[in-house]
């Protein structure tokens, strides 16, 4: 999960696009390689078309999803998708119940959906306080008049 986390240099991230446009038709691997390296951008939309060209190896190349798998539910859940991160995570431990890395990453993602969901509920919670208390200053004040 921490590799993702640590841009990669833009060297190396030409490097890779340099390896995948210079084959044609471009390998599965080098298609892998140059979305990981997307993945491991700070930019959402680096991240975004990384997540992409994942989809599309998950469906093109049969004997790349359990790797592929795993790189998706990381891109989903860099970029705030939980459910397809979630959904990835689980694809992923259905072929390999044992798998230390999809476990903990599920863990991560069941982590963040709580927190989120709870500071969620604490700002829905204080948005109905604004508002009753808003209300009973209108109602109040309809009452002394």
């Amino acid at each position: 999960m921490d590799e993702i986390k640590t841009p990669l240099a833009p060297e190396e991230l030409r490097v890779l696009r340099n390896q995948l446009e210079s084959e044609s038709p471009p390998s599965a691997q080098s298609q892998f390689n140059y979305a990981w390296g997307l993945l491991r951008s700070a930019s959402p939309r680096q991240v975004s078309d990384g997540v992409t060209m994942l989809e599309e190896l998950y469906r093109n190349e049969p004997g790349m999803r359990r790797e592929v798998l795993y790189y998706l539910a990381l891109g989903s859940f860099k970029q705030g998708d939980y459910g397809n991160a979630r959904r990835y995570t689980e694809q992923l431990l259905k072929i390999e119940p044992d798998n230390g890395q999809a476990k903990h990453l599920l863990e991560e993602i069941e982590a963040k959906v709580t927190k989120d969901g709870l500071i969620g509920l604490s700002m829905g919670v204080g948005a109905l306080a604004v508002g009753v208390g808003i209300l009973a200053g209108v109602l109040g004040g309809r009452r002394k008049r």
